[in-house]
């Protein structure tokens, strides 16, 4: 089997039927968005498919659902990564996004759903399976991997929210001193 990533990775590849039945989830729920809210439905579900790995700490609905997360692979050195959030969501689902996108556009969507969308989800299934660590092309944009949430320690969720936090700017603390109203 080949590698899509050359530097490796701490985590082991997530079970694929784990994985597929998140994604199903997740399309199904994107298809249900789609057809609930008739006008913005395919613009709200393209919306949720590009975010969905950022809403709990790497995890869609789907992924929460069946046990697996979305992680960002430590840089060279490091020992582990930190979820994923609202930024590599977007890199790595953006294909399936446009797809989301295709189902609202009436008969011309259905044909590009079936000339451009089918290719992309084949080709990143294929990606998936064959690669020794589960990668697939969204993965290598964002630098993430699916893991098995069990695999991920609390510790290491923990760490991905302090990361998240941004740190106060420099300078002197400032505290507001409550004015009183004189009762004159």
């Amino acid at each position: 089997m080949r590698d899509a990533r050359r530097e490796g990775s701490p985590y082991p590849k997530a079970d694929l039927t784990l994985r597929a039945l998140a994604r199903l989830v997740d399309l199904s729920l994107a298809f249900a968005i789609a057809n609930l809210a008739r006008q913005a439905g395919p613009a709200l579900a393209a919306l949720y498919l590009l975010v969905a790995d950022g809403l709990m700490h790497g995890q869609s609905i789907g992924k929460r659902i069946f046990g697996v997360r979305t992680m960002v692979l430590p840089q060279r050195g490091g020992t582990r990564g930190v979820p994923a959030g609202y930024r590599e969501s977007v890199l790595r689902n953006a294909p399936f996004a446009l797809i989301g996108l295709f189902y609202g556009l009436t008969l011309v969507g259905w044909f590009l759903l079936l000339v451009v969308g089918v290719p992309i989800v084949a080709f990143e299934a294929y990606m998936v399976v064959s690669d020794r660590l589960g990668i697939r092309i969204g993965d290598i944009f964002a630098d993430t991997q699916v893991v098995d949430a069990k695999v991920v320690s609390k510790a290491e969720v923990v760490a991905g929210d302090l990361r998240s936090v941004a740190p106060s700017p420099p300078g002197p603390a400032t505290t507001a001193v409550p004015r009183c109203r004189s009762a004159a």
